[in-house]
């Protein structure tokens, strides 16, 4: 197994928490009461609804209903459908330069648990994701993170071998199930823990 000098061939950056923030997480924790937003967060991505969804296995109307019923939120399934979109924000500051300094040294991508609904209305107008060689969206792969199955299916795609595949992720479980697969991850919070995380892999970007 490579270790953190072994030259990086490709970076895959998850969206929600490396490249934007995903909000919802916050406005769940408002809705529902819980502690903290890594408890939403793991509820969340565990969710049936939320797993249905991102990994291509439903329309936008049926999520939206069933996500309104298991989490018990005060919205009708419309109003739910028009808030969705907007909990996924603007990329954060510094995370297109990020994107694009390291394009300019090797090839990019993303690897993200994410939907139709967003990708279509939100993250495919942003300027970073153009720079994206590899495009490794879990709502096309029809599987979701952290499971095993998108990891093999995203390794069967790569033109390297995974060990030499950065990932940067925020989200343990995340991490941990990329490692099991044999991708090299790292938990990466926003720009300035990615950033470290790249420089640590070698890739040494203008400020790192």
């Amino acid at each position: 197994m490579p270790d953190a000098t072994d030259a990086v061939r490709i970076v895959l950056f998850d969206i929600g928490g490396v490249l934007a923030r995903f909000r919802g997480l916050e406005v769940l924790r408002e809705l529902t009461g819980a502690g903290s937003e890594h408890e939403v967060a793991a509820r969340w991505l565990m969710s049936p609804w939320v797993r249905r969804f991102e990994s291509g296995g439903c329309t936008d109307e049926e999520f939206a209903l069933g996500v309104v019923q298991e989490w018990q939120l005060p919205y009708s399934a419309t109003e739910f459908l028009d808030r969705f979109p907007d909990w996924l924000d603007e990329p954060f500051e510094g995370a297109e330069r990020m994107v694009r300094e390291t394009a300019e040294r090797i090839p990019v991508g993303c690897l993200s648990n994410t939907n139709a609904l967003q990708w279509r209305t939100k993250i495919s107008h942003w300027t970073l994701a153009e720079r994206f060689t590899h495009r490794f969206l879990s709502f096309e792969l029809g599987a979701v993170k952290p499971d095993r199955l998108i990891y093999e299916r995203v390794i069967e795609r790569l033109p390297a071998a995974p060990d030499l595949v950065l990932f940067l992720d925020d989200n343990p479980l995340n991490v941990e199930g990329a490692r099991a697969a044999g991708l090299r991850a790292e938990q990466a919070e926003g720009v300035a823990q990615a950033r470290a995380a790249l420089a640590r892999h070698g890739v040494r970007l203008d400020d790192s």
